[in-house]
């Protein structure tokens, strides 16, 4: 069975992801993917209007963030300013 939301909790997860800047979008893509488990990438890409692409890297940065030590928010000699 695949994952579906009802068209009003779509509609507005749709217009919170639009309202997003990049980054987050794939982040918040890719936790709404991970909870509905298989299919949800291809159900998220559609009712988002993101390619598949996009929340599969999502989770890759949260793989990436993951490994970090707790105490830090980016890898050390990362400046976030450029």
């Amino acid at each position: 069975m695949s994952p579906h939301y009802p068209t009003d909790v779509e509609d507005t997860m749709s217009r919170f992801f639009d309202s997003l800047p990049e980054r987050e979008r794939r982040h918040y893509a890719a936790v709404e993917a991970a909870k509905l488990g298989r299919g949800g990438t291809s159900y998220l890409a559609h009712i988002l209007g993101c390619d598949e692409k996009t929340i599969r890297r999502g989770k890759r940065e949260q793989i990436a963030v993951s490994d970090l030590p707790s105490e830090r928010s980016r890898k050390k000699g990362v400046d976030g300013n450029r």
